[in-house]
């Protein structure tokens, strides 16, 4: 078996050994590393996008989400935890608050809690929600005041009986627009515990206070980040494998031109009006400009070398890229309803 394959299960014993042992409540950075699973990950964007998708549809801004992690610290990869699975929670724009004192919430995670314990052997290690900001330079994953002491509730609750919290930070906009899933763990420093000097969460020193604030926030030296990864069991690599190997057609629906196309189809535009304002319709008499315009590609390639063809050539190129767009968007909707 591999090393994905063997985070499926775990020896009972040696995890409840490792859990009375807890070496992490002597070191505050013990956690290197987080392995999230596919049914976690998968869980946690739909809950994210649904709550971008819930706040547009209501005409206004993307809805912040929340959930919990199941899983577990790892005593053959001690350094590492793993999120096994993800169970949203019935709250929405909760950033101003802490959600451990919210009755609600915590009354809803008891009832689950003591749901799960009759069917699954783990228990919640960790939170996560959802930053669903503007479409920025960069990733607005990083602890907030709010988030952070969340998180150290949490841990002063949790740690100390075998069970290392960890916090998960989406960024579902950015996700959207890479195709690929936006997200970052983190864990928070004790009040005593002092960091490097101008130390990052991610390990890296920055001495500008304004380029600190704007990748990790105001509270950027009182957490640390652990590196994500993702496992998959060889059994499920080989379903996915067949399943992308026999409908490689499908990824011909992506509507979201890249980033590099973004770019590029203004400066077309503005180019494509700057050469008609360049050309001297006067000089071309009516019924000649009407003949060339009707001939179609044949007599459009033999005169490629004149403005106005060039212009009408770009301007064709520009509205069938938009009708392909079209049409690519209705059959997602058709096939995919």
């Amino acid at each position: 078996h591999t090393l994905a394959d063997a985070r499926y299960t775990y020896d009972e014993k040696k995890l409840d050994e490792f859990k009375k042992k807890s070496p992490w409540t002597g070191d505050p950075k013990f956690f290197k590393k987080v392995a999230v699973s596919p049914c976690a990950i998968m869980k946690m964007m739909m809950h994210c996008q649904s709550g971008v998708d819930k706040g547009i549809r209501k005409g206004g801004n993307p809805i912040e989400v929340m959930g919990m992690l199941l899983g577990r610290p790892d005593p053959d990869t001690p350094n590492t935890l793993v999120v096994t699975d993800a169970f949203p929670l019935p709250i929405e724009g909760f950033e101003t608050r802490v959600i451990a004192d919210d009755a609600n919430v915590s009354n809803h995670m008891i009832d689950l809690g003591d749901s799960l314990e009759k069917t699954r052997n783990e228990k919640f290690m960790g939170w996560y929600h959802s930053h669903p900001f503007d479409l920025g330079e960069h990733s607005h994953c990083f602890l907030s005041q709010t988030d952070l002491t969340t998180q150290l509730q949490w841990q002063r609750m949790e740690d100390p009986h075998g069970n290392p919290f960890v916090a998960i930070v989406v960024d579902p906009l950015r996700s959207i627009h890479k195709h690929s899933p936006e997200l970052k763990a983190f864990r928070a420093y004790p009040p005593e515990y002092a960091p490097m000097e101008n130390e990052c969460p991610d390990g890296s020193i920055i001495t500008s206070d304004g380029a600190r604030l704007e990748l990790w926030g105001s509270c950027w030296n009182r957490y640390y980040a652990l590196e994500v990864e993702y496992f998959l069991s060889n059994s499920a690599r080989h379903v996915l494998s067949s399943l992308t190997r026999d409908s490689l057609w499908m990824r011909t629906f992506q509507t979201a031109p890249s980033k590099e196309d973004q770019k590029r189809q203004p400066n077309k535009i503005i180019g494509t009006a700057n050469r008609l304002a360049s050309v001297d319709l006067s000089s071309t008499p009516p019924s000649s400009l009407e003949a060339t315009i009707s001939k179609g590609r044949t007599e459009q390639t033999k005169n490629r070398d004149t403005e106005l063809t060039e212009a009408c050539n770009v301007i064709a190129s520009l509205a069938t890229e938009g009708l392909q767009r079209s049409i690519v968007q209705t059959t997602k909707k058709m096939l995919f309803p």
